[in-house]
């Protein structure tokens, strides 16, 4: 082989193994071209994922700061609850020892013996007495705490369902917490309490489909909670009644719900009537599952003729289902209620 044709076998060469190198640079840059076109929708995904996840755990916080200071407020009741037994029991040892001295006193001295007697017996007399004056007066208390503005309160559990539209929020939600307050106060201890709004949804989630128990401080922490809640409403109840009675309803339990609210929205009083009938059937005395009572408040009402119609309907329905259902509606006329 000529010194010509070799060396054109080495440019050969040379050459292939250019184009070999030349081809491996362009598909790194294509590689690199497609992951970063690639690139910015991965980043734009995972950036919304982030966020959807920072909101839940924000809102989890939330809730759970809530119940932090409900937990708080229950621990501080328990220490001045114990505070006060502690210092019931430092006065009881005092009057122990006193009682003890003056018994050893009277072991010298009958006389002083039987004057201690007398004045044990005419004490117990008089504290027979007085029970029995106590017993009345709390038998008396009872028939009172029957009824309270004719609605009868003999339940031992509450719920509350509360239209928070927009309506109730802006006009008459001072109100609504001054009316929760009031019902709280008529039973001054219930076996449990609940709260939603007219759609189903609660108050407390971490009480879904339970009871919440009744203590000052877990009232005090309703009340707070009630100040700031801002759910979703469609101006109906029909939701949270049917709910509340397929929920918590049990043949053991003698239940009343406290509907707030001022407006209906719904398309048929009627269909409303039938089903909650359906729902909280009646037994063989005529008694329903649970009571139904309801509060309406009056913004709607006071507005122009024709934007009162859903004020109208709303007190049309309550006043319908309080009746078949054991309960009592009442209609405020004032804000200041």
């Amino acid at each position: 082989m000529s010194r010509r044709e070799r060396r054109r076998e080495v440019e050969l060469v040379g050459l292939s193994f250019l184009d070999v190198i030349c081809c491996g640079f362009g598909a790194v840059i294509l590689l690199l071209v497609l992951v970063k076109f690639a690139e910015p929708v991965l980043l734009e995904q995972t950036t919304e994922e982030l966020e959807a996840i920072i909101q839940s755990l924000e809102e989890e916080i939330e809730e759970i700061r809530g119940e932090t200071r409900i937990v708080n407020q229950e621990l501080v009741s328990r220490k001045e609850q114990l505070s006060e037994e502690e210092r019931r029991v430092a006065r009881l040892q005092g009057d122990l020892s006193r009682i003890q001295g003056e018994f050893s006193a009277s072991d010298q001295d009958s006389a002083v013996s039987s004057t201690i007697e007398g004045q044990l017996a005419r004490a117990r007399q008089r504290l027979t007495e007085e029970m029995k004056r106590l017993q009345g007066d709390r038998r008396r208390q009872t028939l009172e705490r029957q009824t309270v503005a004719g609605i009868p309160v003999d339940s031992e559990y509450v719920i509350f369902i509360i239209d928070t539209s927009g309506s109730m929020q802006n006009y008459s939600w001072p109100l609504l917490l001054r009316k929760v307050e009031e019902v709280l106060d008529v039973y001054p201890e219930v076996k449990g309490i609940q709260v939603m709004n007219d759609m189903g949804a609660y108050l407390f989630s971490r009480y879904r489909n339970k009871w919440i128990p009744d203590t000052p401080a877990r009232r005090r922490g309703i009340i707070n909670s009630l100040a700031t809640w801002r759910p979703f409403s469609n101006s109906s109840p029909v939701e949270g009644i049917t709910t509340a009675i397929q929920t918590f309803y049990a043949p053991d339990k003698r239940i009343s719900l406290y509907v707030f609210g001022d407006e209906f929205t719904g398309k048929s009083i009627e269909n409303v009537i039938r089903t909650v009938d359906r729902i909280n059937q009646a037994d063989s005395r005529g008694n329903r599952r649970v009571r139904i009572h309801a509060i309406g408040f009056p913004y709607v009402l006071t507005q122009p003729q024709n934007m009162q119609s859903t004020g109208v309907r709303f007190a049309t329905l309550m006043r319908a289902l309080c009746y078949r259902n054991g309960g009592t509606f009442v209609g405020l006329n004032d804000f200041r209620g």
